[in-house]
């Protein structure tokens, strides 16, 4: 049996899409710059070869958006490496708004997957709600004060285990061949309504303070963040602010057959783990 290849392996959705696929039994490769199978490194393509050896199946993503040119080339690159060295079945997160934009960073990627000739499957989800509690967001939340320039916008975060299940479903059975699935959870809120829910959960204050999109920029780069991707990034969540990632969508339902998770079951799990108890009480 042929290896499943989990790009970005340790990362939020992939740890989860490995687990899933090693507790079924299937033979799974973690590909990753550290912790993974494989070391793994999209920007440097002598780590390619040795990843897909023997590989059937691939999930695909992105480390990071890469506004150049250069950068958005590298995962086409990857794609045309992989389906030469015989993978029949490509899975790629990718983001909403990419049929809509010809300059959305995702695009060439899409573009590359849906073009490759092989079997494929595009997965669209919004904001992660694991945001809160495992990357970006977490140090605002534990700090009590969450700075974002999303204003009073909307949107339907989903939940990284809800991303989980459609890849590895797609990754698993052919019926999600040609199909693009948009992601997000049942409604849509704002920052503040989800920092809201956190703070009664956790009994701790936490608030979202809209910050100026000019200055967090500025902060960004401040703390070492290239300015193009701190513009890019930015923008993404300025969209939230302008209510254009609003829409929520029946992807999960479509791909798994039962509703998206909520928010609100989300937060009651997260607290109860102890994820945004205080440093010392953890």
């Amino acid at each position: 049996m042929q290896n499943i290849l989990i790009l970005g392996g340790t990362g939020k959705t992939g740890r989860r899409i490995a687990r899933r696929l090693k507790s079924s039994g299937r033979p799974v490769r973690t590909a990753s710059r550290t912790g993974g199978d494989v070391s793994f490194d999209l920007d440097d393509p002598a780590t390619w070869g040795p990843a897909l050896d023997g590989v059937g199946t691939a999930y695909l993503m992105t480390p990071g958006l890469q506004p150049s040119a250069e950068g958005q080339a590298r995962l086409p690159r990857f794609v045309a490496q992989a389906v030469a060295a015989g993978v029949g079945r490509l899975v790629l997160l990718s983001a909403p708004g990419v049929d809509a934009d010809d300059r959305h960073p995702l695009r060439p990627a899409e573009r590359a997957v849906r073009d490759s000739g092989v079997e494929w499957t595009i997965l669209r989800p919004t904001w992660f709600s694991q945001n809160f509690s495992e990357a970006f967001w977490l140090r605002g939340v534990l700090e009590g004060s969450l700075y974002l320039p999303t204003g009073d916008g909307r949107t339907p975060f989903v939940d990284v285990d809800d991303i989980a299940e459609v890849a590895v479903s797609a990754l698993s059975d052919d019926r999600h061949a040609g199909r693009v699935y948009e992601l997000t959870g049942p409604r849509a809120i704002s920052v503040g309504e989800a920092t809201g829910l956190i703070a009664e959960a956790t009994g701790r204050t936490v608030r979202h303070v809209d910050a100026d999109p000019e200055v967090f920029v500025e902060r960004q780069v401040a703390g070492g963040v290239p300015a193009d991707v701190a513009r890019l990034l930015t923008g993404l969540l300025t969209a939230v602010r302008d209510g254009r990632h609003a829409e929520v969508a029946d992807g999960v339902e479509r791909a798994l057959g039962r509703p998206a998770r909520r928010f609100e079951d989300y937060v009651t799990e997260t607290a109860a783990a102890g994820l945004w108890d205080p440093p010392g009480n953890r």
